[in-house]
């Protein structure tokens, strides 16, 4: 998901960054600090982004003692009176069989109309946001469950069902995320309890209703028109969509390493047909770059789709049929960073899913750190610096495991791209890379943790990475405040001897371990460069040269989430 607050944030940082190379001016180099200081400015103007409480009692207990397997959804939607009627199956089964109920999430504002538990009728309560449905007589090991409901969704979150319209134009949509879908359907809304699905959407026959998955079937009866979708892979809640309203269509295709052919459909407001093709034209490039660096787009027998929606927000990464909002599209390339964003979701998110909301940082961070690596592939190391550059805050508001309210603040999504900036500069390209592919392959259609994440990390790079990630994870809010002074002497053997001090001056995490790259520069363009390890909140470090230096640079490439400030003097 991407924010708009965040995309603004991010506009505001490229349109800076623009005017830098276009008088000819590098901001990486000459106008690096300035560049630093507009990047911290614009973070401090959206650096929450919405807040979002999912209440400590939303799931039970009992949830996590039921697994879903199916849910099998038939829903008749009437947009003039805002109204959904609704038949809900579900399939799963009973994990721990002495339970005596089975707990689902449910809005209880929609009426249910009747209720069936393995065809017999049963005994329920809806209240608030839960649905209890009692077991009575033997104990059973599987269940299905048949809710016959109506009524109209509420409102909530960031949206969760909104029967909307544009110029007297109809157009429905949901975004469910993170614990929402209950609001429209009966669910054990949990991110980690992943499903298959079938959905029939029926509305007027003038409109186009799109879900997951592939279309099955669609099927006229009189004036309503319904759209049968079923997935084959597992999908969580929160990325169940659907979005029906008078749409353009349009395709491409995507042809993967081994000649797969994937459909790549786009569904559009007409009235944004022509800009929505100038917007969409790489999208087959970019899912064969992230094919290539995370692996094979993992939803390969489905599709890969945009909507549009009438959310003005920003976007959402439906699994294989992303929600694009109204207001980011525009014929001009100018949000491709969204567009990258919400396909990264589709490895980061949707095919490996959070173990918990905690672990949201492996959704967004992940995806975050995606546009940084897509803009390396296509311009080089410049452009990673400049979109890691674009991320840099000098404080976030939150620790980065378990964020609590700002789910969708830039803690998780810039601070979670600077750690993995940082771990690829602390393990390497090769092992960086071989992680995310690991990681990807290992847990491709299930949910995964941080600690998950860490066991591949220590795995591959057969390093005990635990101090990296409590700094970076799982404590503070505070970034490297690194001083520095230096001087030159001539040595004994009359060399040019260079005496570094560090010191560390952040105040509630009092020492950062870190690799350190100094680099020295001559007035002929050459340059001495060398990596310390840095594990004191003061540290010495002495250089000798044969030619006397005139720049000392810290961290010239950028990897740190470092505030560096320069206290030089000089001695003859």
């Amino acid at each position: 998901m991407m924010i708009k607050e965040k995309i603004l944030g991010i506009t505001l940082f490229s349109l800076f960054m623009s005017i830098g190379w276009l008088t000819g001016i590098s901001p990486l180099k000459t106008s690096l600090k300035t560049s630093r200081e507009a990047s911290l400015s614009i973070k401090r103007m959206f650096a929450n982004g919405p807040v979002i409480n999912i209440n400590s009692d939303y799931v039970s207990s009992n949830q996590y003692k039921i697994d879903v397997w199916h849910y099998d959804l038939d829903l008749d939607l009437y947009p003039k009176e805002k109204m959904l009627k609704g038949i809900a199956e579900i399939t799963g089964i009973i994990l721990q069989p002495e339970i005596d109920r089975i707990d689902l999430n449910f809005y209880d504002n929609l009426t249910i109309k009747e209720l069936t538990l393995n065809s017999l009728s049963a005994r329920f309560e809806n209240e608030g946001t839960r649905l209890s449905v009692f077991i009575e007589g033997s104990r059973i090991d599987t269940f299905k469950l048949k809710v016959i409901y109506e009524g109209t969704p509420k409102r909530t979150g960031l949206s969760a069902f909104v029967f909307g319209e544009i110029n007297g134009m109809s157009a429905v949509y949901n975004l469910n995320e993170p614990s929402y879908a209950s609001a429209w359907f009966p669910c054990n809304d949990i991110p980690s309890d992943k499903v298959l699905l079938d959905m029939r959407i029926t509305n007027d026959s003038s409109q186009t209703s799109v879900s997951n998955g592939v279309l099955v079937s669609k099927e006229l009866n009189r004036d309503r028109m319904t759209y049968h979708w079923k997935t084959y892979y597992p999908i969580s809640t929160y990325l169940i969509c659907l979005y029906s309203s008078t749409y353009a269509e349009f395709g491409d295709k995507y042809i993967s390493a081994t000649g797969d052919t994937m459909p790549i459909q786009y569904y559009v407001f007409p009235n944004h047909l022509e800009e929505a093709k100038i917007d969409f034209k790489d999208t087959p490039k970019m899912i064969e770059f992230f094919a290539k660096t995370f692996g094979e787009y993992p939803f390969l027998k489905e599709k890969y789709g945009i909507a549009e929606f009438l959310w003005q927000m920003g976007a959402m990464e439906h699994q294989t049929i992303t929600g694009i909002g109204s207001s980011f599209i525009g014929g001009k390339n100018f949000f491709e960073d969204v567009y990258v964003h919400e396909l990264a979701h589709h490895w980061w998110g949707n095919a490996v899913g959070p173990a918990s909301w905690k672990d949201i940082w492996l959704n967004e961070g992940f995806s975050t750190y995606s546009e940084a690596l897509y803009a390396e592939s296509k311009s080089g190391n410049e452009a990673l610096q400049s979109k890691m550059l674009s991320k840099f805050s000098d404080e976030f508001s939150s620790i980065l495991y378990d964020p609590g309210k700002n789910l969708f603040g830039t803690t998780v999504y810039d601070k979670g791209a600077w750690v993995l900036h940082m771990l690829r500069w602390e393990v390497g390209d090769s092992i960086f890379f071989d992680i995310l592919k690991t990681y990807f392959e290992m847990y491709k259609y299930r949910s995964a943790s941080t600690s998950d994440f860490i066991r591949v990390c220590e795995n591959l790079s057969k390093r005990d990475l635990s101090k990296f990630f409590n700094q970076w994870v799982y404590s503070g809010n505070e970034n490297i405040q690194l001083d520095y002074k230096w001087i030159i002497k001539k040595d004994s053997n009359h060399k040019n001897l260079i005496i570094l001090h560090l010191i560390q001056k952040q105040e509630k995490y009092p020492v950062f371990e870190f690799k350190l790259e100094v680099m020295l520069e001559y007035d002929n363009q050459k340059s001495f460069s060398k990596i310390y390890s840095v594990d004191k909140r003061e540290k010495r470090i002495e250089i000798i040269l044969d030619e006397r230096p005139n720049q000392l640079i810290l961290d010239p490439d950028n990897w740190l989430l470092a505030n560096i400030k320069d206290r030089n003097s000089y001695e003859n």
